[in-house]
């Protein structure tokens, strides 16, 4: 059996797409689940898409997601240049082209931009180009003299118009185009570049490519490079085309959509490590609809024949879900490490951070949640004292303000201020005055925090707070229940 070589082969006109994404992590796990090789090819052909940087953001985005290639322009095995602009230095793709011209697979095309422009048509509101292969039927000679006089040309595939042409898809199974919908693609452009299509083919075969991963968009230029892996008489590589990834509303995933790339995401607060299990079940299940798997699992587990043909849901509910559960898993060093940047976004006093981070960790979905949970600690917000009701811990404004005027001096008095401290003698004074726990602990909660709803509960607030600032915070509380109280 032929060793699996795969390659993800992406072109730097931006940052990375969530379904570019997904390509290239199936694309590695159908190398590494086979004991294979990983390729990463810069597809630069393109010179007025490239943006700069982009090439870095490649590189970056792979290696945060863990998707490390075995071959590329940064580790050569003997199959390079890796990036397509450097091959054409060479003259590739041109000597392969010009070969197709002398088999009568490819022809030379001088058509202006004019005759080109009457030759489109419109329908389902798209302009399609149909060339009508004018140029074939130019002699070898008028062609020799065209090219000596430097006259502007392409390289176009020379198709058949009748009969049909047939390919096999792992996902999709056998696929059979009439030739009359095919149009005859340029192979070199005036510029001297390949285009897209034609370069993958050749460099797919000079890398000993075996498993191509694309979306199901391109299923219907595939015959088109069928034609060629015929017309050089090479063996076609396995073609797996993946299925289309939606929204929440069943439209095709924009480049304009605020969850569209990875970098967006990993702004938004998700880790890599959610982003790429959650991507990997964007078109594949795993064993036992099992939804939480590490990279290594995946390895394990993934087989590209139980990819599905149906869209797939770019679920944001889903993936905070998947994320908080990477959260809540994560190591503590490791989390407090992500989290810190987001913590002193909303803490700039000198507490104890990690303590912070830690209230959260089990409470969040996103990093992004972090300040807006946390902001109490910086400054008591504003808050209106109905918080102090709540008739599930039977509290209202009269007994909130006589728990705190009587936990006051007691707190006063208190030595040794921590958690446990705090939990004794809130512990003695609810049995003194024989009352419910939540009757002490949800109005020094609110007191301290001024929110309905925080991360940790009251001692742990507290301690973190420090004595002078709770027992500040707390006498605030008083004021604001005596004046509620008209007192």
């Amino acid at each position: 059996m032929d060793r699996v070589r795969s390659r993800y082969a992406p072109s730097p006109t931006g940052k990375m797409h969530v379904g570019n994404l997904r390509t290239a992590l199936y694309e590695f796990l159908i190398a590494k689940h086979a004991g294979g090789d990983f390729i990463l090819r810069i597809e630069d052909t393109d010179q007025g898409r490239f943006v700069e940087g982009s090439v870095d953001i490649i590189y970056r985005t792979l290696a945060q997601a863990g998707i490390i290639h075995d071959e590329g322009p940064d580790k050569d095995k003997g199959y390079g240049p890796y990036v397509q602009s450097e091959r054409v230095k060479s003259g590739l793709y041109m000597k392969y082209a010009k070969q197709l011209v002398e088999q009568g697979d490819a022809y030379y095309c001088f058509c202006t931009k004019e005759r080109l422009a009457s030759l489109t048509t419109e329908a389902g509101g798209e302009t399609i180009t149909h060339y009508d292969k004018h140029c074939l039927s130019l002699s070898k000679e008028e062609v020799e003299a065209k090219l000596a006089a430097g006259e502007p040309y392409v390289i176009r595939q020379n198709i058949p118009r009748e009969g049909t042409t047939t390919f096999t898809d792992a996902n999709y199974g056998e696929i059979t185009i009439e030739n009359s919908e095919l149009d005859d693609q340029i192979l070199i452009k005036s510029d001297g570049f390949p285009t897209y299509n034609f370069a993958n083919v050749i460099d797919d075969h000079l890398m000993e490519i075996s498993h191509v991963v694309r979306g199901n968009e391109y299923i219907s230029s595939t015959p088109k490079y069928t034609r060629l892996y015929q017309a050089f008489g090479w063996k076609e590589p396995v073609y797996v085309h993946l299925p289309l990834i939606t929204n929440e509303e069943h439209q095709k995933l924009s480049k304009r959509s605020g969850h569209s790339s990875f970098e967006d995401l990993i702004e938004q607060g998700f880790v890599p490590e959610a982003i790429v299990n959650f991507v990997a079940l964007l078109g594949w299940s795993g064993p036992d609809n099992r939804e939480i798997f590490s990279l290594e699992e995946l390895i394990r587990e993934f087989d590209y024949t139980h990819i599905n043909k149906a869209p797939s849901v770019f679920d944001m509910v889903k993936l905070k879900w998947m994320n908080g559960e990477y959260l809540k898993a994560m190591d503590e060093e490791k989390y407090y490490e992500l989290a810190l940047p987001y913590v002193k976004k909303a803490v700039t006093k000198d507490y104890d951070l990690k303590a912070i981070a830690a209230l959260v960790k089990t409470r969040i979905e996103t990093l992004c949640d972090i300040p807006d949970m946390i902001d109490f600690f910086e400054e008591l917000p504003d808050y209106d004292v109905e918080m102090y009701t709540h008739k599930k811990m039977k509290t209202n404004s009269e007994n909130s303000l006589t728990a705190l005027t009587d936990l006051l001096p007691r707190l006063e008095a208190l030595e040794s201020y921590n958690a446990d401290t705090l939990s004794e003698l809130t512990a003695a004074y609810v049995a003194e005055k024989e009352i419910k726990n939540g009757q002490a602990l949800w109005p020094l909660r609110t007191a301290v925090s001024g929110k309905q709803t925080t991360p940790g509960g009251a001692y742990e607030i507290m301690t973190i707070l420090g004595k002078d600032e709770s027992l500040t915070r707390i006498r605030k509380g008083i004021e604001l229940l005596k004046a509620a109280n008209g007192q």
